[in-house]
């Protein structure tokens, strides 16, 4: 029913998607999703997952999964965590990874808002995870959702952050993504 639900909304809104690599890897990776903007990239990043019949988590406040509409939050990928305990979300994530296959989102940015630099959790999360960095981009010039490039995990063990930031930050300039709110994307990530 999602696939459905996923291609109509994408056909309706007038999106495509354009897959960089093989569909595949998006069964089992850290999705990295930039520029971060504005909250219609993760409804596109959604309905695209949808409707290629791909499964897609998000770790969110433990409040939306526990509350009375909690049921829907886990089954559109909600995990739950606990915000004001210390958590240790690296490990919490690989273990998560061992029960299953999925994507998991992660906005390195850590806010819509203009950045100086990404947070490092989602590199850490690959390597301890043993999976993929894939990257997903919103293009809201040309209306178009990019899917797939991939970082494969033996590739990340050879390199440093620095580098994956580079290649990372390559990959967005080659495409000239043009986000939601242009003021809130910084691409020089290095």
């Amino acid at each position: 029913m999602k696939k459905i639900i996923g291609a109509l909304a994408m056909k309706l809104i007038g999106w495509k998607i354009v897959l960089h690599g093989d569909p595949m890897v998006l069964n089992r990776c850290i999705l990295v999703i930039a520029p971060h903007t504005h909250n219609m990239e993760y409804i596109l990043g959604n309905f695209s997952y949808w409707a290629l019949g791909k499964p897609l988590k998000i770790i969110i406040k433990d409040s939306h999964t526990k509350s009375w509409y909690g049921g829907i939050v886990k089954a559109l990928g909600g995990i739950g965590i606990d915000r004001s305990q210390k958590n240790d979300l690296v490990n919490f994530v690989a273990r998560e990874f061992e029960k299953e296959d999925f994507s998991l989102v992660i906005t390195p940015e850590g806010t819509r808002s203009w950045v100086p630099k990404w947070r490092k959790g989602f590199y850490h999360m690959a390597l301890q995870a043993k999976v993929p960095i894939v990257l997903g981009a919103g293009d809201f010039k040309r209306n178009i959702v990019y899917l797939g490039y991939t970082i494969p995990y033996e590739e990340l063990t050879k390199m440093t952050y620095e580098e994956v930031l580079k290649k990372i930050r390559d990959y967005y300039a080659k495409y000239d993504i043009t986000p939601k709110i242009a003021e809130n994307w910084n691409p020089d990530i290095v």
